[in-house]
């Protein structure tokens, strides 16, 4: 534990090229502020990103060992977890050898920090020496930045959002080492990456796993539908057939997780939907990652699958659809391509599909959109 602090003490943060040791990010006991969070401060603002990055940096030079964060609740309410620094050293160990990130390469941070998943850039470039390039959440990052960073973890709907746009497309195919994560990843997305030059890679984890313990090749010869996980993880089945990990220099417990899996003869594995989105309906189990998926090529305006209670089927699945309109005719006709058992049996029109902080889908809010207006109807 000893060595651990010591290294802590010892790192040092650069950020837009400016270089603060651990003294200058560490809360001063005369004022309650770091020199960091004074400077951010004044320049940007208390509520700032940049503000809350010499937070989070306050926090991790603080004389704790563990810090708060917050899962994102997308199956439900989001909880807040105690998590050791110094495993999360280790995650970032993992996943800079993986990539094989050097000393001064840039690293953009364009997500939360109030999420593991923005909070681990921040530590691969304490631990690695990682030149950080802070840009503030946003739906577009690649229109803030001039130069493109060597390294950056996106989630798919900012990937989305800068293919749309040629000179945000150019930057974003530049990123060497590109990190896709917090969402699933459709088969029009996957393909949009094939032409990239560089490596993008899916990744799988959660904030209890610190990030990602595996992943997957999205785009060159080297493609994959599979995860690879990571050297020091192992992975089983439970008899409901979901993930269990054991990643111990990330995560003390033996982690039994809701991902429904499957392995190939290789040890790779791949994830078929997750234990609580599946939906039964007249006896027959439903995984709506998989509807969604099949009717993604056939709608042409966003939707998202849930269900509701019903007194035939036990469950009766739903479709929520984001339009102004709604083509009935149409969305029967491609309802029809579906399996019997797959088909919706109810359709809601609704202004904005729910979505997490980090933009995946609210399945928790989606059902209860999805009771409430039956109970109204």
């Amino acid at each position: 534990m000893t060595t651990f602090i010591t290294q802590r003490a010892q790192q040092t943060i650069t950020i837009n090229g400016e270089r603060y040791t651990a003294s200058e990010a560490k809360i001063s006991a005369s004022d309650g502020k770091s020199l960091l969070q004074k400077k951010f401060y004044d320049l940007y603002g208390k509520d700032s990103f940049y503000s809350s990055l010499a937070d989070f940096l306050a926090e991790w030079f603080d004389d704790s060992n563990t810090l708060k964060v917050h899962t994102s609740g997308s199956t439900g309410q989001p909880k807040e977890l105690w998590v050791e620094k110094r495993k999360m050293m280790n995650s970032a160990i993992l996943t800079i050898s993986f990539l094989k990130l050097h000393q001064g390469d840039s690293a953009m941070l364009c997500m939360p920090l109030q999420y593991i998943a923005g909070k681990m850039v921040v530590v691969r470039s304490l631990v690695a020496g990682l030149n950080l390039i802070p840009i503030p959440p946003c739906g577009h990052p690649m229109q803030n930045i001039e130069t493109p960073p060597v390294f950056s973890a996106m989630i798919p709907m900012q990937i989305f959002n800068s293919l749309q746009v040629p000179s945000e497309r150019k930057l974003l195919m530049q990123i060497q080492h590109l990190i896709i994560g917090g969402g699933a990843i459709d088969d029009a997305l996957g393909k949009a990456l094939q032409e990239f030059p560089h490596a993008v890679w899916s990744t799988y984890g959660m904030t209890e796993t610190l990030s990602h313990i595996a992943l997957r090749r999205l785009n060159g010869s080297d493609h994959s539908d599979w995860y690879t996980p990571f050297d020091n993880v192992s992975l089983s089945l439970s008899e409901e057939n979901t993930l269990i990990i054991h990643a111990p220099s990330v995560c003390s417990e033996l982690l039994r997780t809701n991902d429904i899996a499957e392995f190939n003869q290789h040890g790779l594995f791949r994830i078929l939907g997750r234990k609580d989105n599946t939906i039964n309906t007249g006896g027959v189990k439903v995984q709506i990652e998989q509807v969604e998926k099949e009717l993604k090529p056939l709608l042409d305006c966003p939707f998202m699958i849930t269900s509701v209670p019903d007194p035939k089927f036990g469950e009766r699945i739903v479709l929520l659809i984001e339009a102004v309109h709604i083509n009935h005719e149409q969305i029967n006709e491609s309802i029809k391509k579906l399996p019997p058992y797959w088909r919706p049996k109810q359709i809601i029109r609704i202004d904005t599909l729910p979505l997490t902080d980090t933009g995946k889908p609210s399945r928790a809010v989606a059902r209860q959109i999805a009771s409430n207006y039956i109970d109204k109807t």
